[in-house]
């Protein structure tokens, strides 16, 4: 799979303001902004990127995808900070 390929996987699913992957197309690291994660706890938001998934993750299409997970607000405090 390509970063580009699981880009869309995940932005089909979560609205997404951006969304960064870096990986080597099993092992992945992410970092996503979306306003779905108001309110959620980190795990919380990870389950739901995991959703977006779906069977990729359960085939090892995905191996394995670590992230950082951030509302805009926080996304703009990280930017400015």
């Amino acid at each position: 799979m390509t970063a580009d390929e699981l880009k869309a996987l995940i932005a089909a699913q979560l609205p997404c303001e951006h969304i960064a992957l870096e990986g080597d197309g099993r092992h992945w690291f992410a970092t996503i902004v979306s306003p779905a994660f108001e309110g959620l706890r980190p795990i919380q938001r990870h389950q739901r990127v995991y959703a977006t998934l779906g069977s990729k993750i359960h085939t090892d299409e995905v191996h394995a995808l670590s992230m950082k997970t951030y509302t805009p607000a926080e996304w703009a405090q990280q930017a400015g900070g």
